[in-house]
């Protein structure tokens, strides 16, 4: 039994039995039951749907929760033995708690009739604070009580997340949440440093959020005029502490550790953050060569365009390609490792600033700077199986494979600075202009040096390569929102303007060197002609370019929208969208001159100046009916585009015109205040890229050429999506399905040609019959063990993808399948124990109707345990463990390898907010990164050189100054009430 197996079997009998005893230990333990009932305490007459928290009664921890039925009493059953308290709050009513216990001789805990006293009624001993129930369904928003889920000590935002039921925040910070992406995280309801949702997870302490609230964002819009529009993002709004808005607090680490034969690992963070009341501002900055990263990286596009260099080259021709990935897992202690086929060096710095002038002004600002350096080191292994590529004289040539070994290496350094702004100005209570305007300037450079080398089916070298690529390149991606919201005195009656305007301006410079040899001559399109070599009858080409690349595009847009209220339930819209989206390209290339030393020879068959206007006017109106319990909307567009496309280097344009019908429906129906069920039905049209229409030919990879296509068409494309969503507070289970399907018509997919010596030529085409459907079940509850409360959640996920590429003129049906199946598990076992388990399988499947040698299915396996673990003497122990089993045809890919991080932390002074950590990485030394491509045309496998073992000593401190003293870091879990007793037994605590 080799040393993977055995890892690969301990990991999965480890996690099975985890699983099988938690729930063997929870159906067993679980048996008694706890009931009462809440009234009002002048009335006497019952509470209907009062909110009723069951905790640990030795640190108010959350067991689970309930609400009150019509006659105001509730119910916990399967309740475990032990001492709980009883926790009841009522919007209008002080709360109010009792103390119950379940016991093998009284398995019924009864906590009586507990009255709620009025808010209008005041306390005359004390000052009075009441308690928070955990969880709360407010229309379209989910809100937790962030107190009533622990957290370590000095854990960021991030970590309080993965605490949440039907929340997922995967090992690069990517948070998911009911199956579908979070594109935007607030914090009081404002941006915080942009819309990057990393700068608020993993740079704010958890220990003040008050409450972490998930919903749906509606567009600016939709939200001022409250017809949906169907265009919403998933979006995290965390609340601060009233008690921790004023005061400073931040975050300072810095951390060093050897690397033998390598440089020295370093990581520093600092964080500071000052909030008085409604003005906050926060200043950051990090460094570090770990790959860790606490924002999310921007890249223009700039210098990066070496196609066929390894991972992810040849493109998607639209369909469906897979890309698996693997390795390069965490670190284990929130340090969000990125980079999992190569090695990141960055550094950043930032501040963001809010705050409200007057009562008319409000202002949020950021501005950060940024830099990666990444460095990759990658063999690659790509099999083609071609049909018939065509008849050569009186000689049919039948199906080919051709087996491409290639190392690669890059260096790729981006320096980024963005500003981000938004300024709301209230002109009246019924009129508001907001600007919204985000800059951002790239600096870019990249190196690459590559060997590749081409074999046939007969095992013979069809063609051998060495390219040298170098660029250097900056750009500037501007957008700028300008609102102008109106009310008039007639409820529902608005008028809203929007104009948009977007730009982004690219140059590139680059050096293109490359010797080639082949069987047969290459073609002509790279601009270099192939000589014979008598020697070994090989035919070889020699490209040494400069290529200048100037990319400008400016989009206006103005949208125009009316509502009028046809009744108390019926709104009708008209909306206008005029847009223009002009596209300036000119690509100048130069061959070197020998005789004078310079890049000045014009090379005509690459350089070209194209440029592409796309102007569509579109109008419609919406009729929207909001009930009680449902709302559909019905809408009908017409848009008329044309796109015109002038290529100045050759003297020839085109101009088109495109006229579509852009039919839209919504369907919103409430079972109860906690189910939802969605449909939404929409249409639009994607104009191709000037990239895409410029008809020149890219040949930074001589055997890999690309070329546009100046007749493209725009793709017209039908969108279904079927949400469901329920959410039970009484037993925190929660239930997210979803189906998504789509159909594009003019579908832009690549065509491929391959030559005898196996070089390919690529450009895009339309084609028809281009069909998605995509699947999401998340299933989520509370579990109880021994008194613990576990969070169970399972997703499944299946994707269907059906389209036509086309390989040497010859349509080729693809048809891919993906289907996986994840479980997680987290809790806390004790006041010393925190443990998270996690796992997934996936299995892919691809088959090609015109390369059925080619038809693949591979499974990958992974499993995650998460270990905190209080020792005494101030002392902790975390450790992070991943497994992965990569499956598939090729030996070289069958592969197992566990990912063990650990680290050792002594917390020092008196109130704990210093902490010295010796941490190891990879401490088994077996990371590594594993991706296989499969695509229509080829499936590649590439192995990636990847940051391996090393350890670090570090020393973090945590500020925390609110008011007027020092606040020790909170385990951010329910606060023991204080009464005389210190007991709690009404729900109060004394202020002070």
């Amino acid at each position: 039994m080799n040393h993977s197996f055995r890892s690969r079997l301990f990991f999965v009998c480890f996690l099975v039995g985890s699983l099988l005893s938690l729930t063997v230990g929870w159906a067993q333990a679980q048996s008694g039951t706890v009931k009462g009932a809440v009234v009002d305490s002048v009335s006497r007459k019952p509470l209907l749907e009062a909110s009723v928290s069951l905790l640990l009664a030795r640190d108010s921890s959350l067991v689970t929760f309930a609400i009150t039925d019509g006659e105001g009493q509730f119910v916990f059953k399967n309740i475990a033995e032990g001492q709980y308290r009883v926790l009841v709050t009522y919007v209008g009513y002080r709360g109010a708690s009792r103390r119950v216990s379940v016991t093998k001789a009284e398995p019924v805990g009864n906590a009586g009739t507990l009255e709620l006293l009025a808010q209008s009624q005041t306390l005359t001993e004390v000052s009075v604070q009441g308690e928070k129930a955990p969880m709360a369904v407010k229309g379209d928003t989910l809100e937790f009580n962030a107190g009533s889920f622990k957290t370590q000590p000095n854990a960021q935002v991030e970590d309080l997340l993965k605490k949440l039921p039907g929340i997922q925040v995967d090992r690069d910070g990517t948070i998911t949440a009911q199956g579908q992406t979070v594109k935007k995280v607030l914090v009081d309801g404002k941006p915080f440093f942009g819309d990057d949702p990393k700068m608020a997870t993993r740079n704010l302490p958890a220990d003040i959020i008050d409450k972490v609230q998930l919903m749906d964002q509606l567009s600016e819009q939709s939200a001022f005029s409250g017809v949906d529009d169907g265009d919403r993002s998933k979006t995290i709004n965390i609340t601060t502490k009233k008690d921790k808005r004023k005061g400073t607090f931040g975050q300072q680490s810095l951390a060093v550790g050897p690397k033998p034969g390598d440089d020295a690992r370093y990581s520093a963070k600092a964080t500071l953050n000052r909030f008085s009341n409604g003005q906050q501002m926060s200043i950051l900055g990090m460094a570090n060569n770990i790959n860790q990263q606490g924002f999310t990286a921007q890249d223009l596009g700039l210098g990066n365009n070496f196609g066929g260099s390894g991972q992810g080259s040849g493109g998607n021709s639209g369909s469906g390609s897979f890309v698996r990935n693997g390795g390069g897992g965490g670190s284990g202690n929130g340090n969000g490792q990125v980079g999992n086929n190569a090695i990141t060096k960055s550094w950043a710095g930032g501040m963001n600033y809010r705050n409200s002038i007057g009562k008319k002004i409000d202002l949020a600002g950021s501005y950060n700077i940024s830099n990666t350096n990444t460095l990759t080191n990658q063999s690659s292994r790509r099999e083609n199986v071609l049909p018939s590529l065509g008849t050569s004289g009186t000689t049919t040539r039948t199906d080919s494979t051709f087996v491409r070994n290639q190392t690669n290496g890059s260096e790729n350094s981006n320096t980024n600075s963005r500003v981000n702004l938004r300024l709301d100005y209230r002109l009246d209570s019924l009129t508001t202009i907001r600007v919204i305007p985000n800059l951002s300037w790239l600096g870019s450079s990249y190196m690459n040096e590559s060997q590749a080398r081409t074999v046939n089916s007969a095992g013979r070298t069809t063609n051998t390569s060495n390219t040298n690529y170098n660029s250097t390149g900056d750009g500037f991606n501007g957008n700028n929102s300008l609102f102008l919201f109106r009310k008039f005195r007639k409820v529902g009656r608005t008028f809203s303007v929007n104009w948009n305007v977007a730009m982004n301006n690219q140059d590139n410079e680059g050096i293109n060197k490359s010797f080639t040899q082949s069987t047969t001559p290459l073609s002509t399109t790279t601009g270099a002609s192939s000589t014979p070599t008598t020697s070994d009858s090989l035919y070889s080409q020699t490209i040494n370019q400069q290529n200048n690349q100037r990319t400008r595009s400016m989009t206006n847009t103005i949208n125009v929208s009316y509502t009028e209220p046809l009744s108390m339930r019926q709104t009708l819209e008209f909306h206008y969208n005029l847009s223009n989206n002009h596209n300036e390209s000119n690509r100048a290339v130069t061959d070197f001159n020998e005789t004078t030393g310079q890049y000045d020879r014009v090379n005509a068959l690459l350089s070209n100046n194209f440029i592409n206007t796309y102007m569509t006017n579109r109008g419609g109106l919406t009729w929207q009916t909001k009930r009680l319990k449902y709302t559909y909307a019905l809408g009908l567009d017409g848009q008329q585009a044309s796109l015109q496309s002038d290529n100045l280097s050759r003297e020839t344009n085109l101009n088109r015109t495109f006229t579509n019908l852009l039919p839209n429906a919504l369907f919103t129906y409430n079972f109860a205040k906690n189910t939802t069920f969605r449909f939404n039905y929409r249409t639009r049209v994607n104009a191709p890229s000037v990239n895409q229409l410029q008809p020149v030919s890219i040949n930074t990879n001589p055997l890999n050429i690309q070329l546009g296509n100046e007749a493209l068409q725009p793709e017209y494309s039908h969108n279904l999506s079927f949400n469901f969503n329920r959410f039970d507070p009484t037993t925190f289970r929660n239930l997210f399905a979803s189906i998504n399907a789509s159909r594009t018509d003019n579908k832009i997919v690549n065509s491929t040609a391959f030559g005898p010596s196996g070089e390919q030529t690529t450009r895009p085409v339309n084609t028809d019959g281009y069909y998605t459907v995509s699947s999401f079940l998340v299933l989520g509850r509370a579990l109880r063990f021994q008194e613990q409360r576990v969070n169970l959640n399972l997703n499944t996920n299946l994707t269907y993808n059906r389209g036509t590429s086309f390989v040497n003129e010859r349509p080729n049906l693809a048809q891919n399948w993906l289907i996986g199946q994840g479980l997680s598990l987290n809790t806390n076992l004790d006041d010393k124990l925190d443990l998270n388990l996690s796992g997934n399988i996936s299995l892919q499947s691809a088959k090609y109707s015109l390369q059925p040698q080619q038809n693949t299915t591979y499974l990958n396996q992974t499993g995650t345990l998460d270990l905190y673990y209080q020792l005494p003497l101030r002392f902790t122990f975390t450790t992070n463990v991943t497994f992965n089993h990569y499956g598939g045809a090729s030996g070289s890919y069958n592969q197992s390898f566990t990912l063990l991080n650990m680290a050792l932390s002594r917390q020092l002074f008196k109130q704990k907010q210093g902490e010295l950590r010796l941490q190891a990485f990879d401490l088994l030394n077996q990371n590594r990164s594993v991706v296989r491509n499969v695509t229509d045309t080829y499936v590649e496998e590439v192995q990636s050189r990847v940051l391996n073992r090393y350890f670090t000593l570090s020393f973090v401190y945590n500020l925390r100054n609110f008011g007027a003293g020092v606040t020790p870091p909170s385990n951010n879990r329910f606060m023991r009430p204080g009464g005389r007793d210190g007991q709690g037994d009404r729900g109060f605590r004394r202020n002070g």
